[in-house]
């Protein structure tokens, strides 16, 4: 998903790191009011981004200029709703790019738009409406995290189809190419991250039961399993 450094023209990579800028300063204020309330909460948040770093340093190569591999974001979304994780999301996202080469600084906007937007208000809406539909904490959380993941990727290939359209067929005919191609790793790979994010909150939930109660997302229904 990181699309790498230099790759996007850079139109396209200044007008995605206009449309990411609002989200992260709402996110910056977001977390620091959230920490300031509860700074107990500290330690989870370090979870939910340790989480993120390492599944989604965990690539495969995928179509030019991209890669393919677990986000991790939906596991923060869900403990704290998509505003702490658009922050976290940039910082993973950085670290990334200095430290591994993975991604990179002009493509940053692109990136953290696909995952720490877009992944993370996928993955906390379907967990909300999965609940509401009164699905199990097991199922709700194994949707979130897939879909929020797949989501992730078709916001990529919609960058990448939107920078490089089919020469014949236009934006859609390299839409179709850009998704087919991310489809054949991406789909199992979203399908691990679901099953891993129920293992994590079941974990979360049997040892840090109080302070899960008092979360976003869990608010709403509780902890029911």
């Amino acid at each position: 998903m990181h699309i790498m450094e230099g790759f996007l023209p850079v139109e396209h990579a200044v007008g995605w790191t206009l449309a990411s800028a609002p989200f992260v300063v709402w996110s910056v204020r977001a977390v620091r009011q959230r920490l300031y309330e509860h700074p107990e909460q500290r330690m989870l948040l370090g979870v939910a981004a340790a989480f993120s770093l390492v599944l989604s340093a965990l690539k495969l190569p995928s179509v030019t200029g991209s890669c393919s591999h677990p986000t991790g974001i939906g596991l923060g979304a869900l403990l704290f709703g998509p505003a702490a994780m658009v922050l976290v999301g940039l910082v993973v996202l950085v670290f990334q790019a200095l430290l591994l080469a993975h991604g990179g600084l002009t493509t940053l906007g692109a990136n953290v738009f696909s995952m720490a937007v877009v992944g993370s208000f996928v993955a906390a809406g379907v967990f909300r409406a999965s609940r509401a539909l009164r699905l199990s904490l097991a199922i709700s959380v194994f949707l979130a995290a897939c879909l929020g993941d797949l989501a992730t990727y078709v916001t990529t290939s919609i960058q990448l189809a939107w920078a490089f359209p089919d020469p014949v067929g236009g934006f859609t005919a390299s839409l179709a190419k850009f998704a087919g191609i991310f489809a054949i790793t991406q789909i199992p790979l979203a399908i691990t991250e679901g099953l891993l994010t129920v293992l994590v909150v079941n974990a979360l939930m049997r040892f840090n039961a109080e302070e899960m109660r008092h979360l976003p997302l869990f608010l709403r229904r509780g902890a029911r399993a």
